[in-house]
This record gives structure tokens, C-alpha cells and sequence, in this order.
């Protein structure tokens, strides 16, 4: 859902996470990948302007900046 928000192709999220496209694939199909993976991807998305929530109502919004 965040990678959809900003508009990113798998492809260019796995190049600015430095991870292969498949890896993006697995991740959105709910497969496991290892946690090291998981932070890359976090931290590119936050730096685009992802939040991730949690509490009531888990999920993702855009931050205005």
C-alpha cells in the first residue's frame, strides 16, 4: 500500500533498497524476508514520505511536508 501511495514501480523501490525486485514481489504476497530486509524497505519509504500507524486502525499515510 505505501509503495502504491507514492507511486514507486517495484522496480525503483528495490533499487533505492538495494534489494532484487523479486524480494519486493515476495514481501507484497506476504512471504517472509528477513528482517534486515524489512528495515531497508521501511526506511526508504519513511524517507519519501510514508508513515506507518498502528493502534486502532493499522496501515500507512502520506505525511505532508
Amino acid at each position: 500500500m505505501a509503495r502504491a501511495a507514492l507511486g514507486l514501480s517495484v522496480k525503483k523501490l528495490a533499487v533505492a533498497a538495494r534489494v532484487a525486485p523479486q524480494t519486493i514481489v515476495r514481501f507484497e504476497r506476504g512471504e517472509k524476508i528477513r528482517p534486515s530486509t524489512v528495515t531497508s524497505l521501511r526506511q526508504v519509504l519513511e524517507a519519501a514520505g510514508v508513515e506507518f500507524t498502528n493502534g486502532r486502525k493499522p496501515g500507512v499515510r502520506l505525511s505532508i511536508r
